[in-house]
């Protein structure tokens, strides 16, 4: 009898008060509003740490969600991702109240220069002794372009294009910059490092010109986890090429199956194994004790949820103002320069309005498992099987309690199935998620820009 599939998991979250699940800021027992101090965070790290999570996944964003009824009045009244704090700053006070939990963080290439982001996650991935990962992501809010000066964003396939190239820039930095053994930290014979095996980085590109050497030593995994979220035919190249880690937001199984299914088959093109990418499903999960105490559960929060608010957050991700239509008008969905996957799925599914809200009732698109720790774990089980993901981003609901109640309750029986690890493996990030070593292997593009290790005179 073959061992069964360990399912990953990560805590789906965001430096603000309404995530995914909109409106749920409003229930009594939730805590989302503390998201400005430090204790709300390092709560969260240890109880995550506690259900022997593999990461924390961060989201972000820059700009706001400004398409629904033409401006920001909702956005603002229930915090849909407004205000919203930087990220990465979080990481290091997580790291030191954790021993093992992983943090992946989205940063925005379009608005960093990949000099500073490459020492940006090199500190990072310093400080947590390799449990670090990014989170890469090209932009799609006409509000942040205008915010950072610009009229308006790249056309969708080109911010990919300028994506590939920023990596490059990064991969020389973080894999070409430093030979294995230029940190020497020799006392005795004051030799801190190497200059044989410190090299500069030369780069003369269509869109980034970078010439120096990368501030940072050698971390322990060189080139932090890299996560992406791209599900269009664009993006699945960009993540056959880059990704160990992808993030889908299905709507139904089907969908995911079909998802998965092309984006490992873009690996084996792109010259990777089709297991070289560990995928992550979003999914909501209400539990109780008993059924019956989680289907109450779930009414509770069903009485707390804003399904519109839902319905803005996807209008800002498709580009489309969904007030301007009928519940039951069709919609128009054409092509955008927002995120490609988003309208395609919607336009696939024939969603109109009336159906949207009816799918964000607890005030996001992801689904929901409601039952006892015993149908969950099926249900997820069940995804797994039938789609060929590999595990889930775990979206919160109330704060913390959603997050304590899938330790407590799921986890256990996950283990007991012997789905889910009874313990962390040391190492880093990535030697736990894949189990070949703290760098990325020889097959990925990055080891393209290794230098061969030079022997010192």
């Amino acid at each position: 009898m073959s061992t069964p599939k360990k399912i990953l998991l990560n805590a789906f979250n965001m430096n603000c008060v309404g995530h995914i699940n909109h409106g749920l800021w409003t229930h009594p027992r939730d805590r989302s509003a503390d998201y400005n101090t430090l204790e709300h965070w390092t709560g969260i790290a240890r109880t995550l740490e506690r259900g022997l999570f593999d990461g924390l996944f961060i989201a972000d964003i820059v700009g706001v969600y400004d398409i629904y009824q033409g401006g920001v009045d909702l956005t603002l009244r229930e915090s849909i991702q407004l205000p919203v704090n930087d990220p990465l700053l979080l990481v290091p006070a997580m790291a030191a109240a954790t021993k093992h939990l992983g943090f992946g963080v989205t940063v925005n290439l379009g608005y960093e220069e990949p000099y500073l982001l490459a020492r940006r996650f090199s500190t990072l991935d310093h400080l947590t002794r390799g449990r670090i990962g990014w989170n890469i992501v090209t932009g799609y809010l006409d509000s942040a372009a205008r915010a950072m000066g610009r009229a308006t964003q790249l056309a969708h396939d080109e911010r990919y294009d300028r994506a590939d190239e920023y990596l490059d820039v990064l991969y020389q930095l973080w894999e070409g910059s430093w030979e294995e053994g230029a940190v020497l930290r020799d006392k005795a014979g004051r030799r801190f490092a190497d200059p044989a095996k410190v090299h500069p980085v030369r780069h003369h590109g269509k869109y980034y010109q970078v010439q120096g050497y990368h501030l940072a030593e050698p971390s322990p995994q060189r080139t932090p986890v890299l996560y992406q979220a791209g599900s269009s035919g664009r993006g699945q190249r960009f993540a056959a090429r880059h990704a160990e880690c992808v993030f889908i937001a299905p709507p139904n199984q089907e969908v995911a199956r079909t998802g998965v299914r092309a984006l490992r088959e873009q690996l084996v093109q792109a010259g990777r194994r089709g297991d070289d990418i560990k995928v992550f499903a979003g999914i909501n999960v209400v539990v109780g004790r008993t059924e019956r105490e989680a289907r109450e559960k779930h009414a509770e929060y069903l009485r707390h949820a804003s399904p519109e608010s839902g319905l803005a957050h996807f209008a800002a991700g498709t580009g489309i103002d969904f007030a301007r239509y009928g519940l039951d008008e069709p919609i128009p969905y054409g092509s955008t320069n927002g995120i490609e996957s988003a309208a395609r799925t919607a336009e696939q599914q024939g969603w109109t309005r009336r159906r949207m809200l009816d799918l964000f009732a607890l005030g996001g698109r992801f689904p929901t498992l409601v039952g006892d720790p015993g149908q969950v774990a099926d249900a997820l089980q069940d995804w797994v099987d039938a789609t060929g993901i590999d595990g889930f981003n775990l979206a919160r609901t109330v704060v913390p309690e959603s997050y304590e109640d899938f330790v407590d309750l799921v986890v256990p029986e996950l283990q007991s199935r012997g789905l889910y690890k009874t313990a962390y493996e040391e190492g880093t990030l990535r030697s736990r998620l894949f189990g070949q070593g703290h760098h990325l292997p020889a097959r990925h593009a990055a080891h393209a820009f290794r230098r061969t290790v030079q022997a010192t005179a």
